[in-house]
């Protein structure tokens, strides 16, 4: 996927998918635009598209109607986004996101327990921009 932002109608399809699992472009129309008829559905289907070329989104066309699912977790795509801003504003750094976060108390204590679970799974390796 690369490091491609999605813009807001695309992220919603992407939320959708990662909701509900499979589902056709019909049904993901009827779920974004309730009150909407036909109208919307070429709309869908030119998020379906640029989702997937951006790598987001799999189509299964062995059917006469075409299902899709997305191709990447909700977590890839944070990480993926989260390693780009850090690249943007930090120099790779997410020690100043964690640090942010730990002063704000915007971090749950389970959260901060997987986070030291992993931390310590992770002692005396290199990490990947080191």
């Amino acid at each position: 996927m690369g490091q491609s932002l999605l813009t807001n109608a695309e992220l919603a399809v992407l939320e959708l998918l990662w909701e509900q699992g499979e589902l056709t472009a019909r049904q993901i129309r009827e779920h974004l635009y309730p009150e909407a008829q036909k109208a919307q559905h070429g709309t869908v289907q030119r998020f379906l598209q640029s989702l997937e070329e951006k790598g987001c989104v799999l189509r299964d066309r062995a059917l006469a109607v075409h299902v899709f699912a997305a191709a990447l977790s909700r977590e890839a795509y944070a990480g993926q986004q989260l390693e780009s801003l850090a690249d943007r504003l930090t120099g790779g750094s997410i020690a100043p996101f964690l640090t942010h976060l730990l002063q704000e108390k915007k971090i749950s204590r389970a959260e901060l327990a997987r986070l030291r679970k992993l931390l310590d799974g992770a002692g005396g390796g290199r990490s990947r921009r080191g």
